[in-house]
């Protein structure tokens, strides 16, 4: 750490990628830390910055939808991540979807070329003292960085874990059988169907809870953030569970039959080119023979070529209502921030903002200016509010919900009504925060 570093960065992913490009602008020196690919994680394949490693999908990008209201913050920040979302964007209806090779190259280039960033790759074992430091080294922390948390924060960690959906090869998807549309037909035909009749589904779920699972080791037992739980543990809930779920019918008929399925198996394209599809809510603990086996029962999928099998990562966070400010500050070490997955938000697009905020709280602090909160009526300031102000005894990571927002001051039962006021007041709070703020 020379004295080139007036913030340090730890972790390359979205949120610390994020946070660079955030202090950078705001005239900080920025030395960005990450340990690929000289020291690989179990999930990543590269040494490219923001490599995603689950789905390839940042959420909705509807500005009336929750995650979509947080995507127009973000813009109006100038986020890095989402420009480069944009343009490596690949269809996916109403979702923000990437070419996860473009997205991460784009991420990287903009870093590298950036006058106030260098990037080190080298593994960081110990939390720096003598500067301004970001850690956001996400879910899949280093065992001894862990322990150099675990010991700063005098806490353990928490732990559960995350579930990864299998990729398939377009060419081996049956054409005959599936058919492209989207729910109710927003946003055009992005995904693939895979229509089930009762008998099959019936068939499917069997197998399903006869499969061989992967036994999880004694620190895997923990559990599961709803969002992406295995297809087989819901499964398990009851035999109508799935149909509630990632395979509900609802919005789609089958043009063959004229008829909605009785279940819905959707894929989603993960590149420009539509080479390879995910199964979306597909995440399991399935052994790799018996995920081969059980999913292509599902039709259209009899001959599936499995590119990537489903698979379950460590995520790990802090209890962070214990330990941060409502500026991602550490309480005990004004110094010390943390930002990303490892503050308790879920998802690629609230990771990435809260390395964008800690970013700009960070560049504010070495200059002497007041460090910002957002009002908690954006999006911004509803996740900085569930990370800083939750119950610790009962704190799980959350991703940006309708959820989370206060109530209007003008109540209305018309659903369509209130997310349209809701998104409009935190448009507008939004806009008078960062203009009072110094930040547009």
């Amino acid at each position: 750490m020379g004295m080139r570093d007036d913030v340090v960065i730890i972790g390359g992913g979205l949120a610390g990628s994020e946070a660079a490009w955030q202090a950078a602008n705001r005239g900080a020196k920025v030395t960005l830390y990450e340990m690929r690919p000289k020291e690989m994680t179990k999930a990543h394949k590269t040494g490219g910055l923001a490599e995603l490693v689950c789905s390839n999908s940042l959420g909705s990008a509807d500005p009336l939808n929750a995650p979509g209201i947080l995507k127009e913050e973000m813009r109006r920040l100038g986020s890095l991540i989402i420009t480069s979302a944009e343009q490596a964007r690949v269809p996916a209806g109403s979702a923000l979807a990437v070419d996860r090779d473009q997205f991460s190259l784009k991420i990287t280039q903009a870093l590298e070329s950036h006058p106030n960033v260098r990037i080190l790759h080298e593994e960081i074992t110990e939390i720096p003292t003598d500067c301004l430091c970001i850690i956001a080294t996400g879910p899949l922390t280093s065992d001894k960085l862990s322990a150099s948390i675990r010991a700063v924060t005098q806490s353990h960690h928490l732990y559960f874990f995350d579930a990864i959906s299998p990729i398939i090869d377009a060419e081996s998807i049956n054409m005959d059988i599936v058919f492209a549309a989207s729910r109710y037909d927003k946003g055009g035909a992005d995904y693939l169907n895979c229509p089930m009749d009762e008998a099959q589904y019936n068939t499917f779920y069997d197998a399903l809870m006869a499969a061989e699972k992967v036994q999880p080791k004694e620190f895997e037992k923990t559990p599961y953030f709803e969002a992406c739980i295995p297809i087989e543990v819901m499964a398990e809930r009851g035999r109508q569970t799935m149909l509630f779920g990632p395979l509900k019918p609802v919005g789609l008929e089958d043009p063959r039959t004229g008829r909605r399925p009785t279940a819905v198996i959707q894929l989603r394209t993960e590149n420009v080119h539509r080479t390879c599809y995910n199964m979306v809510g597909f995440q399991t603990k399935l052994t790799y023979p018996e995920q081969k086996r059980v999913f292509r029962m599902i039709p259209g999928l009899e001959q599936a070529e499995f590119l990537r099998y489903g698979s379950l990562h460590r995520n790990t966070f802090i209890n962070s209502p214990q330990l941060l400010l409502n500026t991602l500050q550490f309480k005990s070490r004004g110094t010390l921030f943390f930002a990303g997955q490892l503050v308790g938000v879920e998802g690629y697009t609230e990771s990435a903002a809260m390395g964008g905020f800690a970013g700009i709280n960070a560049a504010r602090a070495l200059t002497g200016l007041p460090l910002v909160t957002p009002p908690a009526t954006t999006a911004h300031g509803c996740l900085v509010g569930h990370v800083a102000s939750s119950d610790p005894k009962h704190f799980q990571p959350m991703n940006t919900n309708y959820g989370l927002f206060p109530p209007l001051a003008q109540p209305t039962r018309d659903k369509e009504k209130k997310r349209q006021l809701i998104a409009q007041r935190a448009r507008e709070d939004f806009e008078r925060w960062m203009t009072q703020s110094a930040l547009s």
